[in-house]
């Protein structure tokens, strides 16, 4: 009898039945939240980035070396009430290019009076503007820049290859002196994505004539999307790699005792 009692219950001390294939009940459920909160992450950040980004392609190198000629931009959606100085913007005004958006950085708002140059220094309410964006060794120099007082509600808008681009310069004899209405801009650029550039630096010179705009949620939406792929990989990728374990723990466990 005592045999036979012994031959019985050897399995249940000896099958380890309570791990499973696939490991324990608590590392398959945190296995299953890792994996949905992960999903909840990837598909939330991509979700928020369509409501908040847009894509645009700079076709011209005049706003080189922040944004080379080609490069594939995001912009976030703004009111142009939002908008300040040294901002890089996506706009639209037929008086200078009908139907297409255009890119450039705001150095100037209403009430501002701004001209160039002193010492090959923009100068902003008669502040020397320090605008490190520019084209290595090259002035801020434009011909025929005269001073200009921008009405209010209205930007005054520069390329950063400052030779070559058709900003407020190019378009001071028009009615409106070359400066754009505030409600004229769609988005902000916050991150040149191809080829990857990364976020765009703050405009730090213009700090001391008033606050900067706060950078956009990118990082934030980055980190959700690349947070949430990891999670759903490690997540999905226990199941197989504790089925492995198990398997290896089995061929490795020494026979019990009086088992046959």
């Amino acid at each position: 009898m005592g045999g036979e009692s012994t031959t019985r219950t050897a399995p249940h001390s000896g099958g380890g039945t309570s791990s499973g294939p696939v490991g324990s009940r608590t590392g398959q459920r945190l296995s299953g939240l890792a994996v949905a909160l992960g999903l909840v992450l990837f598909l939330g950040g991509f979700v928020w980035a369509a409501l908040v980004y847009r894509p645009y392609t700079v076709p011209t190198s005049s706003m080189a070396p922040t944004i080379g000629a080609g490069s594939r931009v995001l912009a976030q959606r703004v009111d142009g009430d939002e908008v300040r100085r040294g901002d890089v913007v996506v706009f639209k005004d037929e008086t200078w290019v009908s139907g297409s958006a255009v890119v450039k950085r705001v150095v100037a708002v209403g009430g501002d009076t701004v001209a160039c140059c002193t010492e090959g220094k923009l100068t902003v309410n008669g502040k020397e503007i320090d605008e490190p964006y520019l084209p290595a060794g090259s002035l801020a120099e434009i011909k025929g820049f005269p001073t200009v007082t921008v009405p209010e509600g209205r930007l005054f808008l520069l390329g950063d290859e400052r030779q070559g681009s058709l900003d407020s310069t190019a378009h001071l004899t028009d009615a409106a002196g070359g400066t754009v209405a505030r409600s004229a801009v769609t988005a902000r650029v916050d991150a040149v994505v191809w080829p990857w550039d990364g976020m765009l630096g703050r405009p730090t010179g213009f700090e001391e004539l008033g606050a900067l705009s706060q950078p956009g949620p990118l990082r934030t939406i980055l980190w959700m999307v690349v947070g949430g792929a990891v999670l759903v990989l490690g997540g999905g990728a226990y199941g197989p790699i504790a089925q492995r374990a198990a398997r290896r723990g089995a061929r490795t466990r020494p026979e019990p005792a009086g088992a046959r």
